[in-house]
């Protein structure tokens, strides 16, 4: 009796699982005459921005002098923006923020303040990125430099890894209906994900940079090539069978 009480409770505990996988995504209902298949689709292509990310972070006894070292440090920037013939306008800034920083012990109080902004610039000309990146970490004015690839039209790159796999999605189906001695009839219902694969190529620290720049080895990026940027869709379809 104990068995068989188990048993029934597997088969409880199994249909209620079946029953929420099912409630989170929810199935179409089969018609007659239809074929329902689903494929994968992807685009791949060459990147054609580079975006370069990092930070500038200070703190200081009063946050009038961390203000201004942090002022400081940013025409440091733009001293390096000029020298590779771009302008500052050209980068981006996302926050700046100025908090206290306190000491919690014994008791709490300010020991501090603590001005951080977060600088993007998007590059078409590649070449630049070495020389930039380096400088910015000889400059010593920021924990951290983040470069990444991509496309500047990214929904088109999407747009064609719909194409792809909404072509595999078809010829599944078309496949399936010659081999049962139909013919393939209209789309009557699509679903679609697309999906970016972002290539994060080359996350480090400055000032670890900055002491290698001593031994003036290249750069962390000359001589490679960059990452394709890979755009991958799925599509679900419903086709009607004749």
């Amino acid at each position: 009796m104990k068995s068989a009480g188990f048993f029934l409770t597997l088969i409880s505990i199994v249909f209620l699982s079946a029953t929420a996988r099912a409630q989170d995504h929810p199935a179409i209902t089969a018609q007659p005459n239809t074929v329902y298949v689903g494929a994968e689709g992807k685009y791949e292509s060459a990147p054609d921005t580079a975006q370069i990310q990092f930070n500038v972070s200070v703190q200081d006894a009063t946050s009038q002098a961390a203000f201004e070292r942090a002022a400081k440090n940013v025409e440091h920037v733009r001293e390096v923006l000029r020298a590779n013939a771009i302008e500052p306008k050209a980068a981006t800034i996302g926050f700046l923020s100025v908090q206290p920083v306190y000491e919690w012990k014994p008791k709490q109080k300010v020991v501090g303040y603590r001005v951080t902004t977060d600088v993007t610039l998007k590059l078409k000309d590649f070449a630049k990125v070495a020389p930039i990146t380096q400088q910015l970490a000889d400059a010593n004015i920021s924990e951290t430099q983040t470069l990444s690839y991509t496309l500047q039209n990214i929904d088109d790159a999407k747009n064609k890894a719909v194409e792809d796999a909404y072509r595999r999605a078809h010829n599944s189906a078309e496949t399936l209906a010659r081999a049962s001695g139909r013919t393939l009839g209209e789309l009557s219902y699509a679903s679609v994900d697309t999906f970016e694969n972002p290539r994060i190529v080359m996350p480090h620290m400055a000032r670890a940079m900055s002491a290698m720049a001593n031994a003036a080895p290249p750069a962390p990026t000359e001589e490679f090539t960059p990452q394709t940027v890979t755009v991958t869709a799925h599509v679900n379809a419903l086709f009607s069978l004749k």
